[in-house]
């Protein structure tokens, strides 16, 4: 039976719809259809030299620049494309993946906050967002903008000594109407959305996930579509199912999106294995169009621009059978017609550069702060998938970390911060940290760095190591709305027995904790699932294993000789399932924890997840230390 907050609900639900119902004539003839036009960047003459010139109008890149232009620098923020805003605006993500605090407080204020305030909150219409973007820009007399660039690259220097590798960025080589010009500038901001200045001026890099071993694999590409003919009465059907006949816990809509319909999309059989169709993230706009992400599309390379065009052109030729099975399916979208596609790939994914220091998955689930902290995180890492046999995962949820300054400062190459998802992070941090919030959060401390370096007449790099001027830094960003207080949150996995087992598994992307951070370290792991995490353990890890043998599960209590015998087949032993964990034993796998693996010997006692995890970090260190 329903309860009675649902009947509360579903009552007050269905008195809006008829309250809307009766309104719709009226309300859609006012609502604003402009493009923003009126309130793109005042033209402005581009002069010869800037003190900072930011690269990239993505909402990281508008932070940078009007932070830069409120702390008194004369700043050219320039793009290749017709408007600001980048993936919120070209990519048509129009839904904000927030960063609360354990209170629920908005975790980054400031410029972020600002934008926020102007537009209808977490989603969003688009031209909302672009009158926002150009209304920070306008509202900056020292902050030029130039759009529809035909190409941006750095101007380098070479030196000797300093930085180490001895490289600076001194300004822009820009191409505008078939002239190219320089650009002289005091310091560059790479907004990018692909670290493009970075890699240009010889910032080193990792691409994709390689740093956890997985060699061409990179989160998957969506093409965001747009579809039309759906009425207010539509959309109530929307969130009626979403609301009460959905059980999911991870399905929900309000007045402006709606998350779900998973069941549904899972019957969605594409034309090609480089597709894929996933729940539908909805986002409503003004007009009553619908934005849908939630065709994922494999196998795209960020950095190639023919690569990325056979995405679009596989997706686009997709998007009528979905449709039409979405009109069959999905209750609210009987009659719902294609109406476009955004004009740009929302790519999640391509190079992180290695800066002063790497934001690493620990600091993230572990909820680590740090003394240069200039924005805060909080948000799961998503993992979307990379490939059809790589399923997309939570692997944890942090309730608040820091993000230093120092991961804007790039290895080797001075005059230069990088703000945006290509910042130093770890792949899997970048799972976290790569929302929009603490991008934006990055790139006002960008800005202000930018001011506070050219006052002292310092590189970024011995800003950064002045924990003096890292503090006045921080005040200073206090003083412009930034919230940067430090924080202590225990870490409430750290005392278990077999955490360090947890974090080495975890570190590959091979545990998922979920929402809730629940890794089932107690609980009994199936032999299947141990012999497919032992599989890729050993890919990942680049051990010189010349040949994989066959595992195969036997269907008896999984326990530790069972485990053991397994890892002893990856030496080429043919031992007894005794004698393997005697083996193991004697190269000291057991060693330091006795007590806790002493139950584990009992052949009735079945294996759990963390013992599992523990079992493999010890021998995967055990055949590290064989090979050095």
């Amino acid at each position: 039976m329903m309860s009675s907050n649902k009947k509360i609900a579903m009552l007050a639900l269905l008195a809006g719809l008829a309250v809307i119902a009766l309104a719709y004539a009226a309300i859609n003839s006012i609502i604003n259809r402009d493009t923003g036009n009126e309130y793109l960047p005042p033209p402005r003459s581009v002069g010869d030299a800037y003190d900072l010139i930011v690269v990239g109008g993505d909402p990281e890149g508008v932070a940078a620049a009007v932070s830069g232009a409120r702390n008194g620098l004369d700043v050219l923020l320039v793009d290749t494309r017709p408007e600001l805003g980048g993936l919120m605006t070209r990519g048509w993500l129009n839904s904000i993946d927030m960063n609360y605090g354990p209170g629920g407080e908005i975790l980054n204020k400031g410029i972020f906050q600002e934008f926020y305030d102007l537009v209808e909150g977490d989603s969003f219409d688009v031209q909302t967002a672009v009158r926002a973007f150009n209304r920070l820009v306008n509202a900056e007399e020292k902050l030029t903008v130039l759009l529809n660039a035909d190409s941006v690259i750095p101007v380098v220097k070479d030196v000797k000594n300093e930085p180490p590798g001895g490289r600076v960025v001194t300004g822009i080589r820009l191409v505008y109407g078939g002239v190219t010009r320089e650009i002289i500038a005091r310091n560059v901001i790479d907004a990018t959305q692909d670290g493009d200045m970075a890699a240009l001026a010889g910032v080193p890099f990792s691409l994709g996930q390689e740093d956890i071993g997985r060699q061409s694999s990179l989160m998957a590409a969506t093409l965001v579509f747009r579809l039309e003919n759906v009425s207010w009465l539509d959309w109530w059907k929307i969130r009626f199912y979403l609301t009460f006949t959905d059980a999911r816990k991870s399905t929900g809509a309000n007045r402006h999106s709606a998350w779900g319909f998973y069941d549904q999309t899972a019957l969605y059989k594409p034309s090609t294995d480089r597709l894929f169709l996933r729940g539908l993230n909805i986002g409503r706009q003004n007009d009553g169009s619908l934005l849908i992400n939630a065709l994922l599309i494999y196998g795209v390379d960020p950095l190639d621009p023919g690569s990325r065009e056979e995405a679009r052109e596989i997706a686009v030729k997709e998007l009528p059978a979905i449709v039409e099975f979405l009109n069959k399916k999905v209750s609210g979208l009987s009659k719902a017609g294609l109406g476009g596609v955004a004009p740009e790939l929302y790519v999640r994914e391509s190079r992180h550069i290695y800066g002063e220091y790497r934001l690493t998955l620990d600091d993230v689930l572990e909820n680590r702060d740090f003394d240069d902290r200039i924005a805060f995180g909080s948000y799961p890492v998503d993992m979307q998938p990379t490939d059809p046999g790589i399923p997309g995962i939570i692997i944890g949820a942090p309730q608040q970390y820091a993000v230093p300054f120092r991961c804007l400062v790039p290895q080797q190459v001075d005059g230069l911060l990088v703000v945006g998802r290509t910042a130093s992070f770890d792949s899997l941090a970048h799972g976290s940290a790569r929302t929009v919030p603490v991008g934006m959060a990055a790139g006002q401390a960008a800005g202000a760095a930018a001011a506070l370096v050219a006052e002292h007449h310092l590189t970024f790099r011995e800003l950064a190591a002045n924990r003096q001027l890292i503090a006045e830094l921080q005040r200073r960003l206090e003083e412009q709305g930034v919230e940067l207080e430090p924080f202590h949150i225990d870490n409430e996995l750290a005392g278990h027995e077999a955490y360090a087992g947890l974090k080495f598994i975890r570190g590959l992307g091979l545990a998922s904790g979920g929402y809730n951070n629940d890794y089932r370290l107690d609980q009994d792991i199936a032999e299947q699932r141990y012999i497919n995490i032992l599989y890729q353990v050993i890919k990942q890890s680049v051990l010189d294993i010349s040949e994989l043998p066959s595992l195969y599960p036997e269907g008896n209590i999984f326990n530790l000789h069972d485990a053991g015998y397994m890892l002893v087949k990856f030496l080429g032993l043919d031992l007894s399932k005794q004698a393997s964990l005697d083996y193991l034993a004697e190269k000291g796998i057991f060693t330091g924890q006795e007590d806790y693996w002493r139950d584990y010997m009992d052949p009735e006692k079945p294996l759990s997840h963390g013992a599992a995890y523990l079992l493999m970090k010890e021998f995967v260190e055990m055949l590290q230390d064989k090979r050095r």
